[in-house]
């Protein structure tokens, strides 16, 4: 009886998903633990995993809107001892009956190879002596024969590329557009910004910070950092202590309103933006009050890798209290971050370019960041903006502030 691949349950909230893309084809053979389709929610990315071994009949095209439980492909279970041995009997028999059938076998005959790769073998119609075994004494593997298929599937059939270049040349010059369905990441992403710009009076002000100290040791700690932490001393985990040193002296920002009332937050769950070719997630870093500089970065870095894995969780972007994210990866110079609902203010890095600067009534050439606060101003005001943006620069052209506490 064929067992069932069901949409998996990705949060409480959650019912309904996008089925993204299928990672195998009708027809292939799993195995338990395989990865066989990816569901985009209007939060995550989940990874739908085959249970069982078998082979897979997909229900559902890409591209369809799938429910939490609903069935979207099928496995059917294949009885491999049995099978191997129906193949083993034909092999005796037309050993004994017919030379030219002996020869068309070579390919099981003439190596060494388990019962699953010969199984594998036989289904595939290839011949055996093309696959390298890694086994004992060069046995070949089951696992061998899927590398082998997986290598040939990667290959491109140059006679078909080569007859139907021409036909897609012409429909691509031909094409005015093209029609996709947004995701529900990107659905989400949209009603969210259109939501916090017609719900949140949002107002942006500026400043701006002289890098030059905390570029200076990054510059002189970075080695020593990197060998006792095995993670690379960046700015955010500067820019996470100067935020949470900034809400401290600037409680007012530290909060949300709900309805009538003013929620004031008295922990530092801190929001980092971070762009996936999907979307914009916010993963949050929990406690980052309590968190060194070496658990900061660890931390990110967990966070960027399981974005580009698409494998972050609802968990990890539960949550926070102010967000900051980072335009100067991407050469943005200056811009208006917008507010992340129901957050009071986000923190928007920007490009750090050298500058000449007066210092001292004298012009110097200094590495200078562009800093913009994006704050609701039903709740925070121009005075606290300000502020706040003032300690962040302070906190980062005086890093000494963080080990005197003041």
């Amino acid at each position: 009886m064929p067992n069932e691949i069901k949409v998996p349950s990705v949060g409480e909230s959650v019912t309904t998903g996008l089925l993204g893309r299928w990672l195998i084809k009708d027809g292939d053979r799993v195995k338990p633990g395989d990865v066989v389709a990816e569901i985009e929610t209007d939060k995550v990315t989940a990874e739908v995993p085959a249970e069982t071994e078998g082979i897979i009949k997909t229900l559902v095209a890409e591209g369809t809107t799938v429910e939490v439980g609903q069935v979207i492909a099928t496995i059917e279970p294949i009885d491999i001892p049995s099978q191997i041995s129906s193949v083993n009997q034909g092999a005796r028999a037309d050993q004994g009956s017919a030379p030219a059938n002996h020869v068309e076998n070579d390919r099981l005959s003439n190596t060494k190879q388990s019962p699953a790769a010969r199984f594998l073998i036989e289904q595939h119609n290839i011949s055996a002596e093309t696959i390298k075994g890694t086994g004992k004494s060069g046995l070949i593997t089951k696992q061998d024969v899927i590398q082998h298929l997986e290598c040939q599937l990667q290959k491109p059939n140059l006679t078909t590329a080569q007859t139907t270049a021409e036909p897609q040349k012409e429909n691509v010059a031909q094409a005015r557009f093209t029609r996709k369905p947004m995701s529900p990441l990107r659905q989400r992403i949209a009603q969210r910004l259109t939501s916090a710009q017609h719900e949140a009076a949002i107002l942006t002000t500026f400043n701006e910070v002289d890098m030059t100290n905390v570029m200076a040791i990054r510059n002189k700690y970075q080695e020593r950092f990197t060998e006792k932490h095995g993670v690379k001393l960046g700015l955010m985990s500067f820019f996470v202590k100067a935020t949470v040193y900034a809400l401290q002296q600037v409680p007012e920002i530290n909060a949300q309103i709900d309805g009538t009332d003013i929620i004031q937050n008295h922990y530092y769950d801190i929001g980092i933006a971070i762009s996936t070719p999907k979307g914009l997630v916010v993963p949050v870093l929990r406690d980052a009050d309590k968190l060194s500089f070496a658990g900061i970065e660890k931390a990110v870095a967990e966070y960027a890798k399981k974005a580009r894995e698409g494998k972050i969780t609802l968990q990890d972007l539960e949550g926070g209290v102010f967000t900051i994210t980072n335009g100067g990866v991407f050469g943005s110079l200056l811009s208006t971050p917008i507010l992340n609902p129901p957050q009071s203010g986000i923190l928007g890095m920007h490009a750090i370019v050298e500058r000449p600067v007066a210092i001292n009534s004298r012009v110097e050439i200094r590495p200078m960041m562009y800093l913009a606060l994006s704050y609701d101003h039903r709740l925070v005001d121009g005075r606290e903006a300000v502020t706040f943006l003032v300690r962040i620069k302070e906190y980062i052209e005086q890093p000494a502030i963080a080990l005197l506490e003041i």
